[in-house]
């Protein structure tokens, strides 16, 4: 075991998963992963950023799952962040891992989403792209620099058809009703460790993950009550604790009026999973390509 994983997060994930996955979780902790990015649909073509890049003999890699996805294998990100297409807005730096959600949303043309929990931006332009930018999307974001960033972030990416709410979603009106919420909550980031980085003890906290436990059940609780009849709604978290994934979904299903509908594992071919306890949910496991993420998905039957 690394030394400078907290303990209690070794006990939990022992507990959790047994020692032969820790030992892979933890494994996944040490990688450095690739830079990886989304073709911005909304402004040009697949293809052209492709050429683009091979122009630029910039090497890269697809992603069988996901034909917008891009891993650069050569440069960095900030060698990215210079180029004309980054700058036009034609592409977005964006986690193979937090690409997935928008994918499980599945967000139609005339559809009204709300993303609960949306910057810096990158799941809501995703959606926008995923239904054409004609799906009707609120945004809510409840700090003020991070709204403006995720304002910037839209116009550059040309969505159209978002509204921005600065406003923390859990004190949203009730009558507000959306056919699909996106809730990608705050979580303790225990997917995203990276273990060459120092001091992650005293960023990686007891009370951060009971805070991000509570801050998520109020999270669903308000999306379940704003939530149409037989609308959808997807949890996801950068967490592969269970304490903040299964077992939050699980009380939520206690109140009878949602249900688990199971996510098909065969569209993420290639993604590392790791053993859930909810059928239908899926954990993504770090390793060299993909953070840790769970994702869930409900229906309200009620």
């Amino acid at each position: 075991m690394k030394e400078n994983i907290p303990e209690f997060l070794q006990e939990i994930l022992l507990n959790e998963y047994g020692e032969k996955l820790t030992n892979q979780i933890i494994n996944g902790y040490t990688k450095n992963r690739p830079t990886t990015l989304r073709v911005n649909t909304s402004k040009v073509n697949i293809e052209d950023i492709k050429q683009t890049l091979k122009e630029l003999k910039i090497i890269f890699k697809e992603v069988p799952w996901n034909e917008t996805a891009i891993i650069i294998e050569d440069i960095k990100e900030n060698e990215i962040k210079e180029l004309d297409i980054y700058k036009n807005g034609e592409i977005y730096l964006q986690s193979l891992s937090s690409m997935i959600p928008p994918f499980v949303v599945n967000p139609k043309e005339g559809e009204n989403i709300l993303d609960m929990a949306a910057a810096p931006g990158g799941k809501t332009t995703q959606m926008a792209n995923l239904s054409n930018n004609k799906a009707m999307i609120t945004a809510c974001e409840k700090n003020k620099i991070r709204a403006e960033r995720l304002k910037y972030n839209l116009e550059k990416q040309g969505t159209s058809r978002v509204t921005v709410m600065l406003k923390d979603a859990r004190k949203l009106d009730d009558f507000f009703s959306f056919d699909k919420i996106l809730l990608d909550a705050p979580c303790s980031g225990s997917g995203t460790l990276n273990l060459n980085q120092t001091d992650i003890e005293k960023v990686f906290t007891k009370e951060l993950v009971e805070r991000s436990i509570k801050t998520q059940k109020e999270l669903l609780k308000k999306a379940v009550k704003i939530l149409k009849t037989n609308g959808e709604l997807i949890y996801s978290t950068c967490s592969i604790l269970k304490e903040e994934n299964e077992k939050v979904v699980e009380e939520i299903l206690k109140l009878g009026n949602v249900e688990i509908v199971p996510i098909d594992a065969e569209k993420f071919k290639d993604i590392p999973l790791l053993p859930v306890n909810i059928e239908g949910t899926i954990c993504v496991c770090p390793n060299e390509l993909y953070e840790g993420f769970f994702v869930a998905k409900l229906r309200k039957n009620l």
